[in-house]
C-alpha cells in the first residue's frame, strides 16, 4: 500500500485545533452586520432557539429572520464558496450538501410560519449596505 502525500499545511493536531475553533455564533461577519444594523436603529434577537434553524438575527417586529452564512460552509457560488478541500474531499462535499439542504428546509419552514427569510453571504458583507436589506415589510 502506498501512502499518499498530505496536501494539508497543518499537522493533524493543528488542523484539529483549528477546526475546534470554528464558531457557530458570534462570527466576525455576523458581528459586523449586527453593528451596522444596530447603528441604523434596528433591534433584534439573536439565535432564537424556537424558530427553525436558529436564525442569526431575528426581527420579531417585522417577522424577519436573517442568516449570515459563511461561503465555504454553506456552498455559496463565489470564489471562497467554490473552494474544494483536497483532504477528505468526499466528506466535505457531502457535509456542504447537507448544510445546503438543511438551510433550504429551515427557510421553507420559516416561510410557512409567515416569516421573511434573508440570507446574507460572507462575501457580500464588505460591499453590503445594511439599509438595503428588506427587513421591514412594505
Amino acid at each position: 500500500m502506498t501512502k499518499t502525500k498530505s496536501t494539508d499545511v497543518f499537522t493533524k493536531e493543528k488542523r484539529s485545533e483549528v477546526m475546534r475553533a470554528v464558531k457557530g455564533r458570534d462570527t466576525k461577519p455576523e458581528v459586523a452586520l449586527r453593528k451596522k444594523l444596530h447603528a441604523l436603529g434596528f433591534r433584534y434577537r439573536l439565535n432564537v432557539k424556537d424558530l427553525p434553524g436558529k436564525p442569526d438575527l431575528v426581527f420579531p417586529k417585522y417577522k424577519t429572520a436573517v442568516f449570515v452564512h459563511g461561503c465555504f460552509w454553506h456552498g455559496h457560488q463565489c470564489k471562497r464558496g467554490n473552494r474544494q478541500p483536497k483532504q477528505n474531499a468526499d466528506y466535505w462535499k457531502e457535509k456542504i450538501a447537507r448544510n445546503k439542504a438543511r438551510d433550504k428546509k429551515n427557510a421553507k419552514e420559516l416561510e410557512k410560519l409567515g416569516w421573511r427569510v434573508i440570507t446574507v453571504w460572507e462575501c457580500e458583507l464588505k460591499d453590503l449596505d445594511p439599509a438595503s436589506l428588506p427587513i421591514k415589510r412594505s
